[in-house]
């Protein structure tokens, strides 16, 4: 198990888990409990950095010749290749390329038939280069003990090549079919282990070693007894094609690192779950079966036409998914890579197989060490839903391999309503109690899985023994009106339980007593999620013996009282001022034991470090680990200990981008017409004085949001002594050219009472960007003429948005991986679960394909040419495109082969900041070259009228239809 905490740096999108760099995710962050447990499933150690956008700002150039350039465009383009190969080294470095941008003075006619001639990849300038190529911090990991970290080291960006490995595109994931793994992992180069000492010092690294070199590693795990490190290696073969995975097993107090198996044969399948650790010396492995054969051959002649059928005239809508099986050949192959034998494997050398071959999703050992839950998917498949809606199967086995019982057979899920708040039909969350050694609990539906139906209750939380007497050991240990949310254990007198509905925002937690049934549950908090001031905070969890996490409950000397501890993010009208609470769960009062630094830093507690001990936990043993930044320090780790509160910082990360170090960020406020409170964040360049330097060019970066209230809406949310973490598409990146950033503007789409959001969203929307940009101009700091407007995903929808309906705003657009047509996605996108036929006319008005015609400033659409994401297909850019085209608009489209919704190859993510920066310096930095050939007046573009944002920092999301992912240019750290 595991805790995740950021630690800010610039990277690309990464994952050490067995997804893709694209695979779906769930839950949004409005449908969590107040108390978010903070565990991740297994006790893999994970490290994501996510991808921002970066800007940098060269003077253009003297007028050149259209040969002349030309030329120049040709010459770099030849020798982009060596350049890439050559900068990516796991040092980070590049070779030598000014990397500057051919530009002119001329017509913007002339300057875009310059740029399409002369194709291939282009290198931004090198304020922008030297940024992105700068060498990644490694990940954390902390042992179970506490006594020692693990720092996982990485590689800069990948190179393309790594991304154009084939794919299969099977049942909505996409499986890299020579190392039988999800597609475009990322990996660590190299393993450190340093001791952890009881005042913070670390001990000299010491290197995991044994393995070859140029070994990609994934999936790194402790031991429960924290002796042993595990993890998957895999390698690059000259034919450039990637090995399968095999697991090696490090002795952490040696390094040295050998094979699982002894047999060269037995290879990991890691396209679901991988492997987990059963108990100390034991290992479970998903295998590729050793009889699997070749892959199946596609036949040359189909056996016949693709038939779907409903003439039972079900009700089936869905959204828009996308690399769905679509025929019966794709379903042998799916099978084929997914279907895996289950391997036990001692560290003694012995390996014994484990039930039948199947589909194994998860794999869960029972905190006692005795029994199994194996979950599988089979058939009958689907054409029209992903592989999370296949029929599932979950079962219980003995930990020596002895079949228990069949938990449940789920059937083919086609038809989960597209309502928030829908869910699967029959048994769900079906898991382990962490507090007792083999009792289950799961939930099930009492409103057949649609929230349009009215039922009390609506979920029902029962609990069993793995391998009960007989069946009336069945027990209901809680019932809910609203959609079950997760449940917080601690013992057999106390957890939380929650529950939450998106359509009213409301969330509850119970408190329950597990193994009393006289003591009637009582709720702790109800509340509204989107009300961030009155959140009270999570529970802080300890580690149990077997590896579990339960809540922690504290003692004071002499006094009877139970306590846990509230870890909160203390939102505030002057930003987060995180807290930690000593909280009586009885009497629901509460002591602050400890706040951040308001006045300078951005502080928050990460883990509880004082857990590895049995028994109880006094107030006076407590130990914490806990973060620290401020606007210009970067992200280190300290260990705090009661009752002195003594702090002893452990790490000493160098500063990820020091040219940027001064950069000057301010946490903003400023109110819409509607009278709705905004924020947002600036930032401006280094040393620079409004004053003496006058307004800037100016980019806005923002992502929409939905409120049920305007309170809600008007809260602050995020620090402003918080760490600008720079991602390599960072908007944040244009500092280094001189630009001021607006980030995260917040862009409210309220609809309150029975009022839908969306049906007002055009009119909010522009709104919001008036007053963000009538703000940023009052403020001397951005010219009313030079202000851009970009955003990723549904921040792209909303930047087409505001050039059709708001074109006396800004001078120009940048479109990422958007989608523009809503009748593209007719059964719900993001927020909206109404269908088009219910709410035709929001669709038609929310869509800028329908605006097209009105779009007369420049726009710059990109696209990765294999976006998996829910509704952002790529031929949304390339109709948008053409629609635009038809009707004049200055445009351009650019198209990244083999990049997905989010941007993960260096020629790719040096390229889109290329074209960005050309498109600011063309119609931005030099807008007034340009105004004639726009058709647009001076009045309007003269308008004080402002732009938009949608939430605290940096808001470069990768969002999955409907779930937003901030990026904050982030390290995962984990604690086992």
């Amino acid at each position: 198990m595991m805790r995740l905490h950021k630690l800010y740096h610039r990277c690309s999108l990464v994952s050490t888990f067995s997804t893709s760099s694209s695979s779906t995710l769930c839950s949004s962050s409005s449908l969590s409990p107040p108390f978010l447990s903070l565990l991740n499933h297994n006790s893999y150690s994970t490290s994501i950095h996510t991808s921002g956008f970066l800007k940098s700002s060269n003077n253009l150039k003297k007028k050149n010749s259209l040969k002349s350039i030309n030329m120049m465009n040709k010459s770099n383009s030849i020798k982009f290749h060596s350049v890439i190969v050559s900068a990516t080294n796991e040092d980070g470095k590049g070779t030598s390329n000014n990397g500057s941008v051919p530009s002119s003075s001329s017509s913007v006619l002339e300057d875009d038939e310059i740029s399409s001639l002369g194709g291939g990849y282009r290198l931004p300038p090198p304020e922008l280069k030297d940024i992105v190529d700068a060498p990644p911090l490694p990940a954390l990991s902390f042992s179970p003990q506490r006594d020692k970290i693990l720092f996982l080291k990485r590689r800069a960006l990948p190179p393309l090549t790594d991304l154009a490995r084939p794919e299969e595109k099977l049942a909505g994931m996409r499986i890299d079919a020579k190392c039988n793994t999800r597609s475009r992992m990322s990996f660590y180069t190299g393993i450190g282990i340093h001791q952890l000492f009881q005042d913070g010092t670390l001990g000299p690294e010491k290197e995991v070693h044994g393995f070859p070199d140029g070994a990609k590693l994934n999936f790194v795990s402790w031991s429960h007894d924290g002796r042993h490190l595990s993890f998957s290696i895999r390698f690059d073969e000259e034919d450039n094609n990637s090995s399968k995975l095999r697991v090696w097993v490090a002795d952490v107090e040696t390094g040295k690192a050998k094979p699982l198996f002894q047999s060269p044969d037995i290879y990991l399948n890691a396209v679901f779950d991988n492997y987990v650790w059963v108990d100390d010396s034991t290992v479970l492995v998903c295998t590729i079966p050793l009889s699997r054969g070749d892959p199946p051959k596609k036949p040359l002649v189909p056996s016949g036409p693709k038939i779907q059928s409903n003439e039972q005239k079900n009700v089936v809508q869905l959204r828009t998914f996308q690399d769905l099986l679509k025929d019966e050949y794709d379903e042998d192959l799916f099978e084929y890579y997914a279907t895996s034998q289950l391997v036990l494997a001692s560290l003694d050398g012995s390996v014994k197989t484990f039930g039948p071959p199947a589909v194994y999703t998860s794999l869960d050992p029972s905190p006692d060490q005795k029994y199994l839950l194996l979950s599988s998917i089979h058939r009958p498949y689907s054409f029209i839903v992903p592989c999370g809606r296949f029929p599932k199967k979950v079962d219980v086995w003995t930990t020596d391999g002895k079949f228990i019982r069949e938990l449940c057979d789920l059937p083919l899920a086609e038809d989960i309503p597209i309502a928030f708040n829908s869910v699967r039909k029959g048994m769900r969350s079906i898991n382990w109690r962490a507090d007792k050694p083999s009792t289950l609990y799961w939930v099930e539906t009492q409103d057949g899985g649609d929230a349009k139906v009215e039922v009390s209750p609506r979920d029902i939380v029962y609990t069993q023994p793995a391998d009960p007497v007989d069946s009336q050991q069945l027990e209901v240990l809680h019932q809910l009106d609203l959609r079950y949310g997760g449940i917080s254990w601690c013992d057999e007198s106390l957890a939380l339980v929650y529950e939450s509905w998106y359509k009213t925002r409301r969330t509850k937690t119970w408190v329950i007593a597990p193994g009393n049934k006289d003591v009637s549950p009582r709720i702790l908090f109800d509340r509204s999620s989107e009300d961030v001031y009155s959140d009270p905070g999570s529970p802080m969890l300890r580690r149990t013996p077997a590896g579990t996490y339960i809540i922690a409950k504290v003692k004071k000397e002499n006094d009877p009282g139970i306590y846990v501890l509230l870890n909160g993010s203390g939102a505030t009208p002057e930003g987060n001022i995180p807290f930690l609470d000593l909280f009586d769960i009885n009497t629901a009062t509460k002591e602050r034991i400890w706040q951040s630094n308001k006045e300078k830093y951005f502080e928050s507690v990460v883990a509880l470090m004082s857990d590895q001990n049995e028994g109880d936990l006094y107030i006076d043993q407590l130990k914490v680990l806990t973060s620290k930044e401020s606007k210009t320090e970067n992200t280190q780790y300290y260990l705090q200990s009661w009752p002195d509160k003594k702090v002893c910082q452990i790490t000493n990360f160098p500063h990820p981008y020091p040219q940027l170090a001064s950069l000057q960020k301010e946490m903003i406020r400023y109110q819409r017409k509607d009278g709705v409170q905004l924020t947002a964040t600036l930032y401006l360049p280094p040393g620079y004085d409004p004053s003496k330097d006058g307004p800037l060019p100016c980019l806005v970066w923002s992502y929409p949001g939905e409120f049920k209230s305007k309170d809600a809406a008007g809260q602050v949310r995020g620090s402003p002594n918080e760490f600008a973490g720079i991602g390599p598409t960072s908007a944040l990146l244009w500092l280094a050219r001189r630009f001021a950033i607006l980030s995260g503007p917040t862009i409210p789409i309220i609809g309150e009472g029975d009022e839908e959001a969306n049906d007002r969203y055009v009119e909010q929307l522009v709104g919001s960007a008036e007053a963000a940009v009538e703000e940023v101009i009052r403020r001397g700091v951005a010219h009313p003429n030079k202000i851009a407007v970009g955003g990723h995903s549904y921040g792209a929808f909303m930047t087409a948005n505001l050039l059709a309906h708001a074109p006396h705003l800004f001078c120009c657009g940048i479109a990422r991986s958007g989608a523009y047509n809503r009748t593209l996605t007719p059964f719900g996108f993001q927020n909206e679960d109404r269908t088009l036929w219910e709410a035709t006319s929001t669709y038609v008005e929310m869509s800028p394909f329908m605006s097209a015609n009105k779009i007369k400033k420049p726009i710059l659409l990109i696209h990765g040419e294999e976006d998996n994401n829910p509704g952002t297909l790529t031929m949304q850019s390339d109709r948008f495109f053409n629609a635009l085209k038809g009707h004049g608009a200055l445009c351009r489209l650019v198209v990244l082969p083999f990049e997905s919704h989010g941007y993960a190859a260096r020629e790719s993510i040096m390229h889109v900041l290329w074209e960005t920066d050309r498109w600011l310096q063309k119609f931005c930095v030099n807008t007034s070259d340009v105004v004639a050939d726009l058709d647009v007046k001076d009045s309007e573009i003269n308008k004080a009228v402002p732009a938009s944002g949608g939430g605290g920092a940096e808001q470069d999301d990768i969002e999955l239809e409907g779930l937003q992912i901030t990026p904050r240019s982030s390290l995962w750290f984990t604690c086992v």
